[in-house]
């Protein structure tokens, strides 16, 4: 028998991406185990871990010996989705690299509407030079996150570097050194009265489902510097109602949005999102999950878990993330 055999399987269950780059990385970071895209029958007793990102339905029931499901992006509320989800610990994906590109993208997003770049894009279409504009400081511009995971404290600590006050919301209580910390349903009407660009981070929950939404709009301050706030969702599109973030803006309750994530994906070629003058759109490229700083970390954790070791970064299954 050989080591591949002595030491459980992992399964590979990707939706829309190429597995083959994740099994030739599986391969390389753990020798010691194979790596299959499909169970064997109706009950796989080989396989004792999944790494997944939008798995198919019901495959992770067939799995009697599965002792962990790992994501391989942020959300987890993929796997939740299953209707056989079996009860094992789920691991959710902390990575130096992921946080970075999203903390990049939040910084390029928020300084590009604090610089009025959509503005001077149009301007430049329509050859009108336009000099003089007045343009706050950073230092004036509070920008708010909801969420205050790993993924918004980055973001919040690289914006405060540039200058821009923060303030963040969240679930629960956090401190975040120089960060206005809002928390819960008290909490999030004085978040939404001083911010004037909102960047959403939150994990896709039944609470948090359609959160940003009419109500939710009307409670936005319009009195800051740059008049009606500002939109960035780079979190999950279950987050948004598509339909009041449209009359958000045409009712001038939003200025402007920035949306990375969308109910339908890819987004299809007769919305309206696709040529609305306040909409910058990017197809859920905010945080790419890259195999070669993800891969490596999982296989250390099952090795772990083998030898006796608790899980690291596991989903709270209540709370849902």
């Amino acid at each position: 028998m050989t080591d591949n055999e002595n030491r459980g399987r992992i399964l590979l269950s990707l939706t829309g991406w190429a597995p083959d780059v994740w099994l030739k990385q599986l391969a390389e970071a753990a020798p010691h185990r194979k790596t299959v895209v499909e169970p064997e029958g109706d009950s796989d007793p080989s396989i004792e871990y999944a790494v997944v990102w939008k798995p198919k339905p019901k495959v992770l029931g067939k799995l009697p010996r599965l002792k962990a499901i790992f994501s391989v992006g942020a959300g987890v509320d993929h796997v939740f989705s299953d209707p056989d989800l079996p009860d094992v610990p789920i691991v959710r994906v902390v990575s130096p690299d992921l946080t970075a590109r999203m903390s990049e993208y939040v910084v390029w997003q928020v300084l590009d509407h604090h610089r009025l770049g959509p503005r001077y894009r149009q301007q430049q279409m329509d050859r009108i030079w336009e000099e003089d504009r007045d343009q706050p400081a950073a230092s004036d511009i509070t920008v708010g996150i909801m969420g205050l995971g790993e993924l918004g404290t980055d973001a919040a600590a690289k914006l405060r570097c540039l200058g821009f006050k923060v303030s963040g919301w969240s679930r629960t209580a956090k401190s975040i050194e120089g960060v206005t910390c809002h928390a819960g349903n008290t909490g999030l009407g004085p978040f939404l009265a001083t911010a004037d660009i909102i960047v959403v981070l939150l994990p896709l929950t039944p609470d948090t489902r359609e959160i940003l939404n009419k109500e939710l709009f009307a409670k936005m301050t319009r009195r800051g510097p740059l008049g009606a706030p500002i939109l960035i969702n780079a979190g999950r599109g279950g987050l948004q109602n598509e339909a009041d973030i449209l009359s958000a803006l045409d009712a001038g309750q939003l200025s402007a949005v920035t949306l990375d994530v969308f109910h339908q994906e890819p987004l299809p070629a007769d919305s309206p999102f696709w040529s609305h003058p306040k909409v910058t759109i990017t197809p859920h490229s905010a945080a790419a999950s890259m195999p070669a700083s993800l891969i490596g970390p999982m296989v250390a954790q099952m090795d772990a878990h083998d030898r006796g070791e608790p899980f690291k970064n596991l989903v709270d299954r209540k709370a849902g993330y």
